[in-house]
């Protein structure tokens, strides 16, 4: 009977002779792949996007200040890109205000206009005490004033839903192409109290309302354009709701 033989083995992970022959014969097992070179490929495939991506948050006067560092052509044609988005945007952007909505307009000024443009609808409280309702209501206008091409619309909840938690609220409904596609209840999945600007905006671009490369979010804010500090400063602290379902 065969006795099973001992082999040496100092390191198994080290890269010798020795060690080769014993993967050969599937004494120790192969080498896992080297990291570095994907490590390696990930950075370069970063450079690359951001060198593609480095025009993307300049305005039309700032392309104007790079004629000296970037070709010429290429300036040129990005230009007309950005003008050309501009001016879809415009063209798009009839909205531009918070619409209340009644419940026997609800099936034409929601469901039916997301056929057209993404709809979001704010379920308000109805007791107007929830303190992220009211601050949802400040930054719901501030959002239809900057993305016009975006419906903004709000409801006092329990005109939509009888008997609805005013707990729930706020309550985002999100309609596009005739269909819910998402619901928000309360900003906890957000940022609570916290909620600003820039964490709706994140959410546009999540449900795909927005671009990730749109220059209205990648414009720095003017300072009345943000207010999740002021929403900071004059809110106070809600206690936390529980996620019930709404019906």
């Amino acid at each position: 009977m065969d006795m099973p033989v001992n082999v040496p083995i100092d390191d198994p992970d080290a890269d010798t002779e020795w060690n080769d022959i014993l993967r050969k014969h599937g004494i120790i097992p192969e080498k896992p792949p080297s990291p570095t070179p994907i490590i390696e490929e990930a950075f370069a495939n970063a450079r690359d996007r951001a060198h593609e991506n480095r025009l993307d948050d300049k305005n039309l006067d700032q392309l104007d200040e790079l004629e000296d560092d970037e070709d010429e052509e290429f300036l040129e044609q990005y230009r007309k890109q950005r003008m050309a988005e501009l001016s879809a945007i415009s063209r798009a952007s009839v909205f531009n205000q918070v619409y209340p909505i009644q419940k026997p307009d609800y099936s034409r000024d929601v469901t039916d206009a997301s056929n057209h443009a993404f709809v979001l609808v704010h379920l308000t409280s109805s007791l107007g005490t929830n303190t992220e309702s009211r601050l949802l209501k400040e930054l719901w206008r501030e959002l239809a004033r900057k993305y016009g091409d975006i419906k903004f619309c709000e409801m006092k909840a329990d005109m939509c839903v009888e008997d609805y938690p005013d707990k729930n609220t706020p309550t985002i409904l999100v309609y596009h192409n005739g269909d819910i596609k998402r619901q928000i209840i309360t900003l906890r999945e957000l940022a609570g109290s916290k909620t600003g600007i820039q964490d709706l905006e994140k959410l546009l671009i999540d449900i795909g309302a927005l671009k990730g490369n749109d220059s209205r979010v990648l414009r720095l804010a003017l300072p009345s354009e943000d207010l999740s500090t002021a929403g900071r400063k004059s809110m106070p602290s809600t206690s936390s709701t529980e996620d019930d379902e709404w019906a």
